[in-house]
């Protein structure tokens, strides 16, 4: 298992030197392809963005649609060849694990758990406590509180018990903010109050101590209301001894807006508190159809947040949320949106995989 955390390349030398090295082209990055790493004068590098990021100190990891790993046989390819980490994308959600009150089905979670586990892959749990894709029966239930405080802590309970000693980081709490830093009016901020997440924290924490766990969220690249709202409530729980571990910054971007240039700044607000940090998924959208330079422009984006998660000690994983454009829930969720991952729908690598792998191997070679 790789290291938390990075002993080189965080000194501010070394962040002149990695930041000023990435106006290199991709085209270079590129010519390196195919070569096997070798020894001391040899320009060749790992094939894979997993064997990179080893070299550079983090895991690379992607979200996985598990019906496409069972019938798409590049695709099942790509996932085992080219990553270092997975996360179910899909089928460890609360709607998929428990469809009936009581009745739990792990059938897909268990099999990408063993899929991971043959190809020497870590796997991040997604996600234990959310608003959405909620089974119906909780969803339409009328519950007391002290039933639905006790229904999700078997939830959770239960789940990590299940998976216990296979995951490496479970998303306990996701999107548990809006956008001006206030407590979303969740099902769980509604009935039970904001102790829910200290609650979900510790109760995960005693159905696996080995697991480390993180709160997940979405718009808090930069340093804005939202992000400072989780600094806020996550510095509070560490002072209540609350077991967090780490703080995901998912990392959904578009060409269209501006790149959160300043998220090695917010990153290391989370680091000095200890805590590790992970870009948990990562994809970079394009009002369609989608030209050379919008691809230019995506590639930079992806190249942000890498650049921010290798600057920050305690980042340890730079997850994309897919790696296919075959299979991106970009177009039905941002109509006239997609082309958000790293290879088109034929797998056929875009500026923006050929960006990870230059920055990766510049990181890599000053560690």
């Amino acid at each position: 298992m790789l290291k938390a955390t990075r002993s080189v390349v965080v000194g501010s030398a070394a962040a002149v030197l990695l930041v000023s090295a990435f106006t290199l082209s991709s085209a270079s990055a590129a010519g390196n392809d195919s070569g096997r790493h070798g020894g001391k004068g040899h320009s060749t590098a790992p094939r894979s963005l997993g064997a990179l990021g080893q070299k550079a100190g983090l895991r690379i990891g992607t979200a996985v649609d598990t019906s496409a790993l069972a019938e798409d046989a590049p695709y099942r390819a790509k996932v085992a060849g080219e990553f270092s980490s997975v996360t179910a994308e899909n089928v460890m959600k609360w709607e998929v694990v428990e469809p009936q009150r009581g009745t739990h089905d792990w059938a897909a979670a268990d099999e990408l758990v063993d899929f991971a586990k043959k190809n020497g892959q870590l796997v991040r749990g997604h996600t234990l406590v959310w608003h959405n894709q909620l089974p119906a029966w909780l969803n339409e239930g009328d519950f007391t509180t002290a039933e639905l405080r006790e229904i999700l802590r078997r939830h959770i309970t239960d789940q990590v018990t299940h998976f216990k000693g296979k995951i490496w980081q479970w998303d306990v709490v996701n999107e548990a903010f809006n956008d001006d830093g206030t407590l979303r009016d969740s099902i769980w901020l509604r009935k039970l109050g904001p102790g829910y997440i200290a609650d979900a924290f510790r109760w995960a924490h005693r159905a696996d101590p080995k697991a480390r766990l993180f709160i997940n969220d979405y718009n808090i690249e930069g340093v804005n209301a939202k992000s400072t709202a989780l600094h806020e409530l996550v510095t509070e729980l560490r002072e209540q001894r609350v077991p967090v571990h780490g703080v995901g910054i998912q990392g959904h971007l578009g060409v269209q807006y501006s790149a959160p240039h300043d998220i090695a700044d917010n990153m290391l607000r989370f680091d000095r508190l200890g805590l590790e940090t992970a870009i948990a998924e990562a994809d970079v959208r394009i009002p369609m159809p989608a030209d050379s330079t919008e691809l230019e422009a995506q590639a930079e984006g992806y190249a942000v947040l890498l650049r921010g998660c290798l600057l920050t000690p305690g980042c340890n994983d730079f997850t994309v949320w897919g790696f296919s454009d075959t299979y991106s829930w970009v177009p039905d969720t941002f109509p006239g949106e997609g082309a958000a991952n790293i290879f088109d729908e034929n797998y056929v690598p875009k500026p923006a995989y050929s960006t990870l792998r230059q920055t990766l191997t510049l990181a890599a070679g000053r560690h």
